[in-house]
Parts: structure tokens; sequence; C-alpha cells
């Protein structure tokens, strides 16, 4: 008797959930789990199409051990843009080793930062091959430690026709772990200290560790792709004001970069509350997308 009982229930429930489940993911998009190959290990990743695509992009990790972005991913393909997002090497489905701690040398040396650009640039690869329209322009979207990893990405693989970077450096890893060790995770590091201090820290602060800095300017330097980066003010990983001077040198020199910046925000422009910078991103890569298209048909 209790068995039946349940098992209705259970039978009820399910009919009840599954039209919600199935509106969820087919009514803008569909979902399809992908497996894919990079650097001798196999990762895995989900591919979310609209049914209508305008665009599409790959979404490169930060620094974390992070799984694939399906909560970011469909608010944009909602809009849509057609995602690949994958769980970083070495967590979640994906093979390989995830290189750790978050700060450290073995995190972001130029070894690690290399082979997770090449990871990036294997998911593009895959993804033109899933894209029914092939000339469905490709970018790159990316948080924090994606700063450095896009640029080297964009600068190997011709596919990459833009790039949306969330709370990301224009610094050297150097640079960046000692504005980090010096805020040492204060949130209210910047109602007690200046501009001039953070600065002059970032500047001439004794490294704690020892390797080749992954200069993220001299990359940019070759590349000719749009790009738009978004800062929070509050930041306290990455010294935004001291990053946004080096994009106005970029800039003043033709490249098409641009940025915003947000008062209130701090280093999670992705995922903050205020959906604003998402909003901003979603219709830059309406617009730029458009003009790519535009600019291939004139050919």
């Amino acid at each position: 008797m209790n068995i039946t009982f349940f098992s209705s229930l259970f039978l009820w429930l399910l009919l009840m959930t599954l039209p919600e489940m199935v509106c969820s993911q087919s009514a803008d998009f569909t979902i399809q789990d992908i497996k894919f190959e990079s650097q001798g290990v196999t990762l895995a990743g989900t591919i979310l199409t609209p049914k209508k695509t305008i665009a599409a992009v790959v979404i490169v990790h930060g620094s974390d051990p992070v799984k694939r972005e399906m909560e970011f991913a469909k608010r944009l393909a909602k809009e849509g843009i057609a995602v690949l997002t994958y769980d970083k090497r070495g967590v979640g489905e994906s093979g390989g080793v995830y290189v750790g701690p978050s700060v450290g040398t073995n995190n972001i040396d130029n070894t690690n930062l290399n082979l997770l650009s090449l990871d990036a640039s294997s998911a593009v690869n895959t993804f033109r091959i899933y894209l029914k329209d092939k000339k469905t322009p490709i970018g790159l979207v990316g948080f924090s430690q994606a700063g450095w990893i896009i640029p080297i990405t964009a600068s190997k693989n011709s596919q990459i026709k833009f790039m949306v970077l969330f709370s990301c450096p224009t610094i050297t890893t150097l640079e960046q772990l000692r504005f980090q060790f010096y805020t040492n995770g204060n949130n209210d590091f910047w109602g007690n200290h200046t501009e001039s201090d953070a600065r002059e820290h970032t500047k001439n602060d004794k490294d704690r560790y020892q390797f080749v800095a992954t200069d993220p300017m001299i990359t940019l330097n070759t590349l000719s792709i749009p790009g738009l980066w978004l800062f929070g003010e509050k930041d306290i990983q990455i010294p935004v004001k001291v990053c946004i001077e080096q994009l106005n040198t970029l800039k003043v020199q033709g490249k098409p970069f641009e940025y915003t910046l947000f008062s209130k925000l701090g280093h999670n422009t992705a995922f903050d509350i205020d959906t604003v910078p998402v909003d901003i991103s979603i219709q830059w890569i309406k617009q730029k997308t458009l003009n790519i298209k535009k600019f291939n048909a004139s050919k």
C-alpha cells in the first residue's frame, strides 16, 4: 500500500514538473552535452543553442576550480547567443589536472595560462563544428583570470572575432598578485586606502613568488578584434583604474577596445545581483556581431 502510494506520488510529481523542465530547455534554446579533446585530455561541456542564433561565445573560466557556467550561459542563450561552456581542466567531468591554489605561482604562471588558452581554443574549434551556420561569429566571454587567457587564445585562433571580459586585468600577473596581497581580501579596503597607496604598492612591492610574468598588453597590442571590459570600482582583486589607463593607451593607438566602470560594484561584475553589466555585454555582443556580419557581406 505504501509502495503504491509513494510510486503514484512520485509519478504525479514527475508529470507536474516535466513540462516545466522541458519548457525551460526548449522554449528558447536546446541543451546538448559534449566532450572534446585538448592537449591529451578530454574536456566535458554543454552547448546551448537558441532557436535563432545571432552570435556564439565560449566561456573562459576564472582562477577557481570552476564547472560549466550554466546559469550564465542560459542568460545569454535566451538572448539568441549560442554558448559553449565547459568544466575547467581537472574539474567536474573534465580530465586533466586543475592547477591551484587560486593564488600562487603555478596557477597564473606562463605555462598554466598557455595551457588553459589551448583548452579555450579547442573549445572554439569544437563549437564551430556544432554551429549550423558556419558564418556565425564566435567570441570569448570570461571572468577575472580570463583577462590573461583570452588575449593569448585570440592571438592564436583567427576564428575568434570579439571578446568580453568581466573584471579582467590588463596588468601583469605579478602586478596583480602584489595588489591582491595588499588588499588581503578586505572589503573595506577602499575606505581606508587611497588610489595613490594602491598604485605605489602594486608598482614597487616585493614579489612573494618568482616566475615569468604574463603581460596582456603585449598580446592585446597584436589584436584588432573588438573587446569590451566591465569593471567594478570597488574591486579588491585587480587595480581597476590602472587597468583602465592601460586600455586607454591601447584605445589611443586605435584598438577597438571599450570599457564600462560600475562605481558600486566589486570584482564579480558578471554575477552580482545588479544585472546591468551582463545586460550591457549582451547588447554589445549583438551590435558587434551585426557589424561583423555586415562587413563580411560587403566583401
